[in-house]
């Protein structure tokens, strides 16, 4: 059975809001033009190798913690409020460059999530849009997708539909059975909404943005090479959740966060929650 829309009572603006920059800073001009043709725009480097390795060393420590917490490579959801280190990323000034380009100067950062997809993981991620999940409107959210390790085409890299993002809302199937999936949508026929597929091989350190309508998914990792990166998720102000009056986010740049954003200050701790 398909279906047209996870959130129907919240009426969502569920259309892609392209670019309006016309004299873009740190990206260029042709790679505008493509993020709006086309749903995405990889690689885009920002770290150095010294960064390159901190990154990994917190993340390594990191995943160490909340796995002897009871936590999985998958679980580590929204511990920018728990973890300074990943809050500064997310308000990373070389990342906030690219982000500025695409939604404007004033940039809230809503959601941030650490994926990891250990050598000889089984699961994959199926096709889908992220804009589907989120009970969010309207649809003018990045997602900015940072390599954390390299991203070959054998250890489950993100592969996109280019084009996708222009046809709003695509049916989908609920998944029942998760052992084989790590999210609970699925698109069929995949092929049927854009170009052929591009994989999003990158090397650490480097981060790729791609719309919240881009129809994306990833292959099992079947490789004995480590895949994890982290996703940060950018909107503008004038975004809302469902029956939001006034919700926290990071205020990442610019002086206006709208009537739906009261800016999160950076975390002083380091604690894992309870997976319970």
């Amino acid at each position: 059975m398909l279906h047209t829309d996870a959130h129907p009572e919240m009426k969502r603006d569920l259309r892609f809001f392209p670019s309006q920059t016309r004299q873009p800073k740190t990206l260029t001009r042709a790679q505008v033009n493509q993020y709006n043709e086309k749903g995405f725009v990889f690689p885009l480097n920002v770290f150095e190798t010294s960064e390159i390795e901190a990154n990994r060393t917190f993340f390594d420590d990191l995943m160490d913690r909340a796995a002897a917490a009871g936590h999985n490579s998958y679980s580590i959801n929204g511990w920018d409020n728990r973890f300074s280190a990943i809050y500064d990323l997310a308000i990373e000034s070389r990342i906030l460059d690219y982000v500025e380009d695409l939604i404007g100067p004033n940039i809230v950062c809503t959601m941030t999530h650490f994926f990891c997809k250990e050598p000889g993981e089984v699961k994959q991620v199926a096709w889908h849009q992220d804009a589907s999940y989120w009970p969010i409107t309207p649809s003018k959210i990045v997602t900015v997708w940072l390599a954390v390790d390299d991203v070959d085409d054998g250890n489950g890299p993100m592969t996109v539909i280019p084009g996708s993002h222009r046809h709003g809302q695509i049916p989908y199937e609920k998944l029942d059975d998760m052992s084989s999936n790590v999210l609970s949508q699925s698109v069929p026929n995949p092929l049927d909404w854009g170009d052929p597929p591009v994989q999003f091989v990158m090397k650490a350190g480097q981060i790729s943005i791609h719309s919240d309508l881009l129809l994306h998914g990833s292959a099992p990792n079947y490789s004995n090479r480590r895949r994890c990166g982290l996703t940060l998720r950018y909107n503008p102000p004038d975004v809302r959740r469902e029956h939001q009056h006034s919700g926290t986010a990071i205020i990442a740049r610019g002086n206006e966060s709208g009537e739906y954003w009261q800016h999160r200050e950076r975390p002083k701790g380091n604690t894992i929650p309870d997976p319970r």
